[in-house]
């Protein structure tokens, strides 16, 4: 707050103004049918829009992503794949590339390969959590069409911070997951469907908001929470520790609480929400035991050489045999197992 040199010349005890600041910088998390979504978003975005776009969309880990030159020619924006250290620009639109968090860090890109965050590098609750940081109440956050709940937790420190925050309408998503996930988890300020979004943004950033006092740091809301920006991340230091084990790793799990979201985070910083975290040991398990079919498979397969092997003992061969078809009917079981889980959805990963 500062105070009106007016006020201070007329006599009468000085009254604080507020300081207003303008938003400046638009985040945006999007994973399967995002591209369809965000094309037709950047389309009607304005040249001159005076705010920089960072996108983040789940990617396979592998290849280059066609997605910044997709959305170059949708609109009238450019379009690049973010570099680490480059200062962010008003008018261009910043995408994370393949296997890497897009982080924003004192109005540059930063890229890490801090651990996956909901089993994705590129994750959208990082960029979210590092625009909270760096931009606060002077930022757009943006979730859309995509399954699961990663950018949920990460929106919700948005909006705690002072940033408006958007969820694609779920009905108007072509997966619904990921928005409805921010909107029950009380991080949505506003529920939109695609074609009113860019006017949305507009409005948004023509309309001056009250600066929030203070550094981000220092709120509690921010308070031990990884970055990914120094040290990748820091270990946790609240929450309950849990006898669950990180499906990447192996290491310990401890609980946290963040607004209506259970996370879930290891050591050395793989973090989950609950329905992801559901997703991942679906996965765990699934590989589990396809390896233990092989490995009943091929004791079967021994069983049999060596009945093959022992004719010349009918009561040696016949007991391999026995062994052999216990062992069948034991693959048997897992295979129905396998089928069984077959239904679990899971999230996908598109390669734009």
């Amino acid at each position: 707050m500062s105070i009106d040199p007016a006020q201070a010349e007329s006599g009468f005890p000085p009254q604080p103004v507020e300081e207003t600041v303008q938003r400046e910088l638009v985040a945006i998390g999007a994973s399967a049918g995002g591209v369809e979504a965000l094309r037709e978003l950047v389309a009607e975005l304005p040249l001159e829009l005076p705010a920089a776009l960072v996108v983040v969309m789940h990617l396979l880990p592998t290849g280059t992503s066609m997605l910044p030159a997709i959305l170059a020619r949708s609109g009238k924006l450019p379009a690049t794949a973010g570099q680490h250290g480059e200062q962010l620009e008003r008018g261009h639109i910043y995408v994370a590339p393949p296997d890497h968090h897009l982080l924003v860090v004192d109005g540059r890109a930063q890229l890490s390969h801090g651990p996956r965050e909901n089993g994705h590098r590129p994750a959208i609750d990082p960029l979210f959590r590092s625009v909270a940081r760096a931009y606060g109440e002077r930022a757009i956050g943006i979730v859309l069409s995509g399954t699961l709940d990663d950018g949920a937790a990460g929106l919700w420190m948005l909006r705690e911070r002072g940033g408006a925050t958007i969820a694609q309408d779920p009905a108007d998503a072509l997966y619904g997951g990921m928005p409805q996930s921010a909107i029950n988890n009380g991080a949505a300020t506003h529920v939109a469907r695609i074609a009113e979004i860019p006017d949305l943004i507009c409005n948004l950033i023509d309309t001056p908001v009250e600066a929030v006092q203070g550094a981000p740091d220092d709120d509690e809301t921010f308070r031990d929470q990884p970055t990914l920006d120094t040290a990748e991340v820091a270990a946790p230091r609240d929450g309950d520790l849990t006898p669950l084990t990180c499906p990447e790793c192996g290491g310990a799990l401890w609980e946290h609480q963040e607004g209506d979201l259970i996370r879930f985070r290891c050591h050395v910083g793989h973090s989950y929400t609950a329905e992801t975290m559901q997703n991942e040991q679906g996965r765990s398990l699934e590989a589990a035991l396809w390896s233990a079919l092989r490995s009943l498979q091929e004791r079967e397969d021994l069983f049999r050489r060596m009945a093959r092997r022992a004719r010349t003992s009918r009561q040696t061969s016949e007991r391999f045999e026995v062994k052999a078809r216990e062992v069948e009917a034991h693959a048997e079981a897992i295979r129905r197992t396998i089928a069984e889980l077959g239904g679990t959805p899971v999230d996908d990963e598109p390669a734009a």
